[in-house]
């Protein structure tokens, strides 16, 4: 039996859960085609685009070369996010005005990194979801058809033979076929973007404590200690 004969003859529970298996399997399939898009250069585009970065001449002159490296713009934005902070001093903001240099660059790279990590982790948990349910959900079609199927048989005249059962529970598990079909695809894409992910993430981190450090002002030093009052004997 077919997925689409599962739609249209079985009863309202088959078709509800074969129904559910088959957005499950379109909306991660959607996800996987397009975190493959988005992760298609995975750390090498991360990795050209900073060094394209380190050797640029000036903050505009990297937003320039990045366009050519960057094609997911998970740098872009830390740079963007460093220059504005760096050269906004009008007063406008609180973000522009509150604390030292320090602290204005740090809240922009923060901004920035989290930006890139949201689109990086974005369909993640819908993955996982579809590869943890959805054996589930076809073991429940299956064991829903198999008790469908027992039941009209219980009630056929002429005895219980194998040919009677083997029709019915066969279509039945079907539906686990499918759920296992629906989950190993999501499971598997979660588990390589996973780990292309951490790499990216790692590197941008790096990215960002490095810029920190480069346009960041150096701590003020500490004030030394007040000298303590010596006892004057009589």
């Amino acid at each position: 039996m077919s997925v689409l004969e599962l739609l249209t003859q079985g009863d309202g529970v088959s078709r509800s859960v074969a129904a559910l298996l088959l957005a499950m399997s379109i909306s991660s399939w959607v996800v996987i085609l397009w975190k493959a898009w988005l992760l298609r250069g995975g750390t090498r585009d991360v990795l050209r685009s900073i060094a394209a970065f380190w050797q640029s001449a000036t903050l505009s002159d990297a937003e320039q070369r990045l366009k050519a490296f960057d094609r997911a713009t998970l740098v872009g934005p830390a740079v963007s996010a460093i220059k504005n902070a760096a050269t906004d001093v009008s007063g406008a903001t609180l973000g522009a005005t509150t604390g030292d240099r320090n602290q204005r660059l740090t809240r922009a790279l923060r901004g920035a990194l989290h930006g890139a990590l949201r689109r990086l982790q974005s369909g993640q948990i819908l993955l996982a979801t579809v590869g943890a349910t959805a054996p589930f959900v076809g073991l429940l079609g299956t064991v829903w058809g198999i008790y469908g199927a027992l039941s009209g048989i219980a009630g056929q005249t002429g005895g219980f033979t194998i040919d009677k059962v083997a029709g019915p529970v066969g279509e039945a598990l079907v539906m686990t076929a499918f759920g296992l079909a629906v989950a190993i695809p999501a499971v598997l894409a979660y588990n390589v973007f996973g780990r292309v992910i951490g790499r990216i993430e790692a590197e941008l981190e790096g990215f960002a404590h490095d810029l920190l450090g480069s346009f960041g002002s150096a701590p003020a030093p500490a004030a030394p200690p007040p000298a303590r009052p010596m006892p004057v004997s009589a």
